[in-house]
C-alpha cells in the first residue's frame, strides 16, 4: 500500500474525528463512538471465526451497548452492567447449549463473545467520560500522543530497528522503534499542551505523554496476537493503508483507559 494512500486515508479519518469531538451534540458523539465499537467487534469475531469458534455476535453486540450504557447513563453504573451483560450471557447458553455436540464450542464461544465486547467497548468507551469530565482538548491531547508516538516508531523503527520487541506477537516492532516511539510521543505532549493546555505544567505533560505512550505499546501487541493466532496481517482492509477498524484501536484499548485513570487520580495540574 502506497504512503500516499495511508496518508490520504488518515487525514480523512482525522478530519472525521476531530468534527466529532468538537462539534457533535452528546447523543451523536455516542453514537459515532459505538458505531467504531461494533465495526472492531465485528472484525474481532471474524478473526475468531476462522479459527471455528463460534463467538455469537448479536450477543456479543448486545453486551457491548450494555457496557457502552453505563458510560452515558448515570443511573446505570459499570457494575450494574456488567451483571445485567453476564446474566444474558448465561441464560443464552444455557438455553442454546441444548446438543451435546453443540457442548464442545462451548468454552471458546462464551469466552470470545463475552471478552471480545468487553476489550472493545469498555476501553472506547472511556472517550465519553473523557469528553464528558475535562473537554476535547484532552482528548487531542492523546490522540497527539498515541499518533505521533506510532508514526516516530514507523519511521524509525522500520529502517533502524534490529531488536525485536514481542517477536511473536508483532514481528516487525523493535525496541529501537519503541524508544523512538515514546521520545516522539512525549515531543508530541509537549507541543500538545502549548496548543491545547497551556496550563498544564510543561514536564507532567511530558510524563503523562511518556507514560501513556507505554501502555499504548503494550496494547498494540496485544491486538496483534489475536491476528497472528489466525495467521492474518489485518483485520480487514477495509481502510487503505490502515487495515481495519479493530486494527485502528489497537492502542486505545490499554492506553485511553489508563490516560482517563490518571486524570482522575492523578490529574495533570
Amino acid at each position: 500500500m502506497s504512503l500516499r494512500k495511508r496518508t490520504s486515508t488518515a487525514v480523512v479519518l482525522l478530519v472525521i474525528i476531530f468534527a466529532c469531538i468538537q462539534y457533535s451534540s452528546d447523543l451523536v458523539y455516542f453514537i459515532v463512538i459505538q458505531a467504531l465499537v461494533l465495526a472492531s467487534l465485528w472484525e474481532f469475531y471474524n478473526l475468531a471465526s476462522r479459527k471455528k469458534h463460534a463467538p455469537q455476535r448479536i450477543l456479543g453486540f448486545s453486551v457491548a451497548l450494555i457496557i457502552a450504557f453505563s458510560f452515558y447513563f448515570e443511573a446505570f453504573p459499570l457494575e450494574v452492567a456488567l451483571f445485567v451483560a453476564l446474566l444474558i450471557c448465561g441464560v443464552y447458553y444455557v438455553l442454546a447449549i441444548n446438543k451435546l455436540e453443540k457442548l464442545m464450542s462451548f468454552p471458546p464461544s462464551v469466552a470470545l463473545t463475552f471478552f471480545g465486547a468487553f476489550i472493545v467497548s469498555f476501553p472506547l468507551n472511556h472517550f465519553i467520560y473523557l469528553r464528558q469530565e475535562h473537554g476535547p482538548n484532552w482528548i487531542y491531547f492523546l490522540l497527539a500522543v498515541i499518533f505521533v508516538g506510532d508514526t516516530g516508531s514507523y519511521i524509525i523503527g522500520k529502517p533502524f530497528g534490529r531488536h525485536k520487541l514481542a517477536p511473536l506477537a508483532s514481528p516487525h516492532k523493535t525496541w529501537e522503534g519503541s524508544v523512538a516511539g515514546v521520545v516522539f510521543a512525549c515531543l508530541a505532549g509537549i507541543l500538545a499542551r502549548q496548543i491545547f493546555l497551556p496550563e498544564v505544567l510543561l514536564w507532567k505533560a511530558a510524563v503523562f505523554a511518556f507514560i501513556v505512550h507505554v501502555a499504548a505499546q503494550f496494547s498494540d501487541p496485544l491486538e496483534s496476537l489475536f491476528k497472528r493466532a489466525v495467521g492474518v496481517k489485518d483485520s480487514s482492509n477495509i481502510l487503505p493503508g490502515h487495515g481495519g477498524f479493530f486494527d485502528r484501536i489497537d492502542s486505545m484499548i490499554l492506553a485511553a483507559p489508563f490516560y482517563y485513570y490518571m486524570l482522575k487520580y492523578i490529574g495533570m495540574y
